[in-house]
């Protein structure tokens, strides 16, 4: 009898030991799988005025989180985007290819939840929002690896996953500028490139190399101009003083 159940007892042992593997894979994994998340109830492709949820979970158990930089997919610029609400004393500010929020550390072990909107979603079917979160103590979790190439681990970026366009929806016009004068033209103005047509041409800058070595030329010419009225004042002086020795000689040769 106690024989018979020693194989039996080891099954049972091995079957745990596999299960607690399995089991501390799982929860080793799942910290890694995605700490920045997106989402947005209903968003559709080519919707206007959109507000994006942003979840930024900390991964430091030493320091707060206190900046996280987002790059725009394409079809959303810097300009499209405003701020929603965050941490208190954080703003959000523009960069070249999307824009930060950041402010004051938040507390040590805390997440960060903040909200942008968009004026307009671009015509697509996912979007994502790669993102570099920084703490005080200057490390950067960079959460910019795309789900197939991550595998569903590691560092993946927030993805927003879109219905599809309402209906009759178009694209809006691109946001204006804040200056009037570098608005987008309208269909009957000139090209925006046109300005690049009054930069000086290789004959306008043949013309200002011209005039400069004229000028130069002319400063160099009035520079040796005071020669001739030192020479005329030297030469007078000469004649002067050959006069004096003149009169002086003939007066003493008379006087003899």
């Amino acid at each position: 009898m106690s024989t018979s159940v020693r194989p039996c007892t080891r099954r049972r042992s091995a079957a745990g030991v596999v299960a607690a593997a399995i089991a501390a894979t799982l929860l080793l994994a799942t910290p890694a799988s995605a700490h920045v998340e997106v989402a947005s109830e209903g968003a559709r492709a080519l919707a206007e005025n959109v507000t994006l949820n942003f979840d930024a979970a900390t991964e430091s158990d030493a320091a707060g989180i206190t900046k996280l930089e987002v790059f725009l997919p394409k079809g959303i610029t810097p300009a499209d985007v405003t701020y929603g609400k965050g941490p208190a004393g954080w703003k959000l500010a523009p960069t070249d290819k999307g824009f930060t929020v950041s402010g004051p550390p938040v507390a040590v072990g805390e997440d960060v939840t903040y909200s942008v909107v968009v004026r307009q979603l671009p015509d697509a079917k996912s979007l994502v929002f790669k993102t570099l979160q920084t703490y005080d103590d200057g490390r950067v979790d960079r959460w910019i690896e795309l789900e197939e190439s991550s595998g569903g681990h590691g560092h993946s970026a927030p993805v927003l996953e879109l219905k599809g366009a309402a209906p009759g929806s178009e694209p809006v016009a691109p946001t204006p500028s804040a200056s009037p004068t570098s608005a987008a033209p309208s269909p009957s103005a000139p090209p925006a490139t046109e300005p690049a047509d009054v930069k000086p041409t290789a004959s306008d800058r043949a013309t200002a190399t011209e005039g400069s070595d004229r000028a130069t030329a002319t400063a160099e010419e009035d520079g040796s101009s005071p020669a001739l009225p030192i020479g005329i004042a030297v030469a007078v002086l000469a004649l002067a003083g050959g006069g004096l020795w003149w009169f002086l000689k003939s007066r003493r040769t008379g006087s003899a």
